[in-house]
């Protein structure tokens, strides 16, 4: 069932990602903390290199602190668009099941992010007409809900067995513009609240690191012009978890 979902997910993220929203979303911190102790750490990047990065500790048997931050700066003939946004947060995660490989978690947090963006108008013969430069800072709170399994399914590939996992989180994100200047001049701020359910499969090439394909949809609660949910996620990146519990 999984792996039927993985086409239509992976075309929906390439087609609705289209930069049209000064809102672009990080990888969501699913660091599966399982004892006081854990490190875990990760870097993920898209194809039009919207790079995010992440790393977590668990202080104690249940409560893990985390940061992220995530980075984009991708220029073309007639559209710009950088961004950078970092946050940071904390919550609480348990283990369950039988064998004690299934995690919740629960985390809160708080963010600062910048997005510039540049379009450009050209006539027929290809002379520049008109430039439009807007540059925006905004504030971001979020609660998040992750579940994932420790639980392997192999996948056999060039002759190597490869244990498999896989996890899903729940993000809520509530976004608002500090500042929104076009050319100069300020303009309306706007503010929305994202739903970005996010899934993932790891693959894991030894016993801390493993390889993770992420994707994720995003849904704006309310109609704004600006600040929408016009990007959404699909990343490939490396995870390392380091003093967990044993497999």
């Amino acid at each position: 069932m999984i792996k039927s979902l993985k086409l239509p997910i992976f075309i929906s993220a390439v087609f609705i990602s289209s930069c049209s929203s000064v809102y672009m979303p990080n990888v969501p911190n699913t660091p599966m903390l399982s004892q006081k102790g854990e490190f875990s750490g990760g870097l993920h990047i898209s194809p039009r290199l919207n790079s995010s990065i992440n790393g977590a500790y668990a202080v104690s048997d249940h409560i893990g602190v985390l940061f992220s931050g995530s980075y984009m700066n991708r220029d073309k003939e007639r559209k710009d668009y950088r961004h950078k946004l970092v946050e940071i947060g904390g919550g609480w995660f348990d283990t369950f099941g039988p064998d004690n490989n299934r995690i919740i978690e629960i985390y809160a947090g708080v963010g600062s992010g910048r997005t510039d963006r540049t379009f450009r108008e050209f006539d027929d013969n290809d002379v520049l007409i008109k430039t439009d430069v807007e540059e925006i800072t905004y504030s971001k709170s979020f609660l998040q809900v992750n579940y994932s399994s420790k639980k392997n399914n192999n996948l056999r590939l060039f002759g190597n067995n490869y244990p498999l996992n896989y996890g899903t989180a729940l993000r809520i994100s509530n976004v608002d513009m500090k500042t929104f200047m076009r050319n100069s001049i300020g303009q309306v701020r706007e503010g929305n609240i994202f739903l970005e359910p996010i899934f993932f499969t790891r693959m894991r090439l030894s016993e801390t690191v493993q390889l993770q394909y992420t994707t994720s949809g995003t849904f704006g609660l309310n109609s704004r012009k600006h600040m929408n949910a016009g990007n959404s996620i699909f990343t490939i990146g490396a995870v390392i978890n380091l003093n967990g519990k044993s497999k």
